[in-house]
């Protein structure tokens, strides 16, 4: 499958870019950024052409793979789609419900095949736990605390403007939200509230009466960094795996082989934008909670 890739940091480079380079049904045609000579000296590291016109690119590949801010990619993703290209991208799918209400309805217009890539959800490790939770049942709590600490000398992350503008909530609460969705179902109702350091603490009501908390922030004490979720049910307590077991080079390359398997059957995905745009609605509810101080029913 050709692809496009759109985005030119430390992502999209590195993992987006050098994974397709590697897939052996992948090839990379071309780069667009927002800086052309940016865009060009990624080109380069990936054997492929610069862009300077987006829609001159998606005219001249089979797929596009997206690496760019989420308010930036959502618009982007309706031009490709609306050109007939399938869709490999990132997490959050957009900053706004109606911004991925419409990725969604172009998506299902063209008829195209388009998956989110939340990472975990890539990484066989978690798959097979999740696999067993639904399975075994039972399940009425989780709990999670995300602690990153990103604005550090040397993180490549801690200069993007998106994530210093909308922090963890938006940034890791999908990495979260991607594995207890599967568990405790859809959420019902949610409340947050502001913590130090940019933490979001959020309590969240699902169909099925069980309830969750996440804790997130993206400015952690440096000291004080941890990832960890945990599931409380009638048949005991279940840890999610340490998802360093797998990288997120192996899980992206997953995610290409789903992209192809869905766009040469027609079949759905777990990860399609359905599903991103369900994660969308439940952190905007969260975001609404925390600024207005209220509990949302969604």
């Amino acid at each position: 499958m050709r692809f496009g890739l759109l985005g030119t940091g430390h992502w999209a480079a590195d993992t987006h870019g050098a994974t397709l380079a590697a897939h052996p049904q992948a090839e990379v045609v071309g780069v667009w950024g927002r800086d052309p000579a940016k865009a060009a000296a990624v080109a380069a590291q990936l054997a492929a052409t610069p862009y300077d016109d987006a829609d001159a690119l998606f005219a001249d590949v089979d797929a596009v793979a997206v690496a760019l801010p989420p308010d930036v990619q959502a618009g982007f993703a309706v031009r490709a789609a609306r050109a007939g290209c399938h869709l490999l991208l990132d997490k959050p799918l957009a900053l706004t419900v109606e911004a991925a209400d419409e990725v969604v309805a172009a998506v299902d217009g063209a008829g195209v095949a388009a998956l989110v890539f939340f990472t975990n959800r890539f990484r066989p490790e978690i798959e097979r736990f999740l696999a067993d939770a639904n399975r075994v049942g039972g399940w009425y709590a989780a709990r999670g605390v995300m602690h990153a600490s990103i604005f550090q000398p040397g993180n490549p992350y801690g200069a993007s403007a998106w994530r210093r503008e909308h922090g963890g909530l938006w940034d890791i609460g999908p990495h979260a939200l991607s594995v207890v969705l599967p568990v405790l179902g859809d959420v019902t109702e949610i409340t947050a509230v502001d913590g130090p350091r940019g933490t979001v603490n959020v309590i969240a009501r699902h169909v099925n009466g069980a309830a969750s908390e996440l804790s997130i922030t993206l400015n952690a004490a440096p000291n004080a960094t941890v990832v960890e979720q945990v599931f409380y049910g009638e048949n005991g307590v279940a840890v999610v795996p340490d998802h360093r077991q797998t990288t997120s080079l192996q899980a992206y390359s997953a995610a290409i082989d789903r992209l192809l398997a869905m766009a040469g059957t027609g079949a759905g995905d777990p990860c399609d934008v359905h599903f991103g745009r369900t994660v969308v609605r439940i952190l905007a509810a969260a975001d609404t909670a925390r600024k207005e101080r209220r509990a949302v029913a969604l």
